[in-house]
């Protein structure tokens, strides 16, 4: 979703995150991710056209050191390379950066910077950009909602030579690299940082990266336009080709609606739509013109996160009473048509260290959350079945955003798991708020429950959402406002090393003990379905699922 307002987290990343396409997923201990492959490609690429996808959300903001929606990191990923890429195997390859060198405590990286980089102003990427870049997320003028967490326990970058850079932490800091990998630490020219500034959040040609697309018009509320950077001459490794993109110009169109976005593709006006709704596609892959490619999604997946710091969910029966009491594969599957897979941790199976063991772990039970609540002395009931105490009803507010905010039916799933707590006595209300107010309420730890998913294909995201550190009023993503010693013990320990066997032990119980603490309650893995024309080709997305226009051509 949206960040705006006071210091929001990955809430509205979830809710208006843009979906996008991932395929070949596994699980394991280094985790693994593939590009979207092209099935029908014959022939040479073609030079030239034009393409046009539509997506199911409008960017909040275009800033990408400000914004915190999915959606604004895979319209800027063809505006804004990153120092490394992350490939298939979650391993890290050259990109604006041809090598790096880690210090042994973690707590510095010195990058060797490409020669020949420009802006598509003219300018160098060179290492006082990447100093000017990374000053200004952690700067509080900038209001980073998103980058500044990337970059964590920030110190300072080092400008050794001009292609020569020292990024250094406080602490030692292992995700560091994968968050270099994201447009969320891609690169402004420093000319239009210092020229453009507080303009960059409205897009357009402002927006002056080193990418392969230049950002050359937008109208709010239809669409953004981008044109071919003919200079372009630094794709990552593993890239199809190297040298300018082949398409002459991208317009992305923003068709909020599934039956609009769905019949523009089906008609041809747009030749890739994302995401296609569950029950449209079979439509889909009925159709010779078009062709579906999904995959589950990396990262954290969308759930109900419980604020413990507000009774009654302070109580960690009650809480037990919540998690147990929803009919999990029930809702996911009469809502997503088995497109959305039930989740069983609180994050994805293609999410490096994933704790399989969690699987059918935690089952719908609604005698045992029956039992809970009584153990918890909600014993009596009023004249509408609600359990009581002390004259008082047992409610859970779990509001709305505004409709534009809400994507996948996750208002539809809501209703479901309504009915489901209903039949054990809690009221869950979900009153619609105004953005503002949304945001406000959630993060203010004023309101029982907040829901989204967060794709990021490194398990980083369980400290970010668990540590005790990770306090919303101060910028961070602990929406549980939950202090535990060990949770704040594992994930830290996480983010101190690079050794798989250690980070395999301390993600995998975080995992477990989230759930066994009853501070989440895992729903559904998102399956990022895109469907495309038959004449596009070369389409590709990196591990975090965001598409990449570079290597996209357009056939017969």
């Amino acid at each position: 979703m949206p960040r705006t307002g006071p210091r929001p987290v990955p809430l509205l990343a979830a809710l208006a995150a843009g979906t996008l396409l991932l395929t070949g997923c596994g699980s394991g201990a280094t985790g693994s991710a593939a590009p979207a492959k092209d099935g029908g490609a014959q022939g040479a690429p073609v030079q030239g056209g034009s393409l046009t996808y539509a997506t199911d959300v409008e960017p909040i903001s275009f800033d990408i050191h400000v914004s915190q929606q999915d959606v604004t990191g895979a319209i800027q990923r063809n505006v804004f390379d990153s120092l490394v890429q992350q490939d298939a195997k979650g391993e890290f390859q050259p990109w604006l950066a041809t090598k790096w060198e880690a210090a042994p405590d973690l707590k510095s990286f010195t990058f060797h910077l490409r020669e020949g980089v420009k802006f598509t102003d003219g300018t160098p990427f060179d290492a006082e950009a990447v100093k000017v870049n990374f000053d200004r997320i952690v700067a509080k003028e900038t209001k980073s909602q998103y980058a500044a967490s990337l970059l964590g326990p920030y110190s300072g970058t080092e400008v050794i030579d001009p292609k020569t850079v020292k990024v250094t932490f406080s602490e030692p800091f292992a995700p560091f690299l994968q968050a270099a990998s994201t447009p969320y630490l891609g690169f402004y020219s420093p000319k239009t940082i210092k020229e453009n500034g507080s303009k960059l959040g409205a897009g357009g040609p402002a927006d002056v990266g080193t990418g392969p697309f230049v950002f050359s018009a937008y109208t709010k509320g239809q669409s953004a336009v981008f044109s071919r950077n003919p200079d372009y001459n630094w794709a990552p490794a593993g890239a199809a080709h190297q040298g300018p993109a082949y398409l002459d110009k991208l317009t992305v169109r923003f068709l909020t609606e599934d039956s609009v976005r769905l019949g523009a593709l089906n008609s041809g006006q747009v030749q890739v739509a994302d995401p296609i709704p569950p029950s449209g596609v079979k439509t889909v892959q009925a159709d010779a013109k078009l062709k579906t490619v999904s995959t589950d999604a990396p990262g954290a997946v969308y759930s109900l996160v419980l604020n413990t710091s507000k009774a009654p969910l302070d109580d960690p029966l009650v809480r037990k009473a919540v998690q147990r009491g929803i009919d999990v594969d029930t809702d996911v599957k009469s809502v997503y048509f088995g497109v959305n897979k039930r989740a069983w941790s609180p994050v994805a199976p293609t999410t490096p260290y994933y704790d399989k063991s969690l699987e059918n772990s935690w089952a719908y039970d609604k005698a045992l959350a029956e039992k809970s609540l009584d153990e918890a002395g909600w014993t009596t009931k009023d004249a509408d079945g609600y359990r009581t105490k002390n004259g008082q009803r047992l409610t859970i507010e779990w509001p709305l955003p505004p409709t534009e905010f809400v994507r996948e039916q996750r208002d539809t799933l809501g209703q479901a798991i309504q009915a489901d707590l209903k039949k054990i006595g809690i009221e869950v209300t979900r009153p619609r708020l105004d953005i503002g107010t949304y945001i406000a309420q959630v993060y203010g730890g004023k309101v029982h429950i907040a829901d989204y998913s967060w794709a990021r294909f490194d398990p980083d995201v369980l400290r970010l959402y668990f540590h005790s550190a990770s306090q919303p009023a101060k910028g961070g993503q602990n929406a549980t406002f939950y202090k535990d010693a060990q949770l704040d013990e594992w994930t830290t320990k996480g983010k101190e090393t690079f050794d798989k066997t250690v980070r395999q032990e301390v993600y995998g119980k975080t995992q477990q003990r989230a759930i066994e603490l009853g501070l989440i309650v895992p729903l559904y893995v998102r399956t990022a379905t895109v469907g495309q024309s038959a004449q596009v080709h070369g389409l590709t997305a990196d591990p975090n699922t965001w598409l990449r226009f570079h290597d996209a051509w357009l056939g017969k």
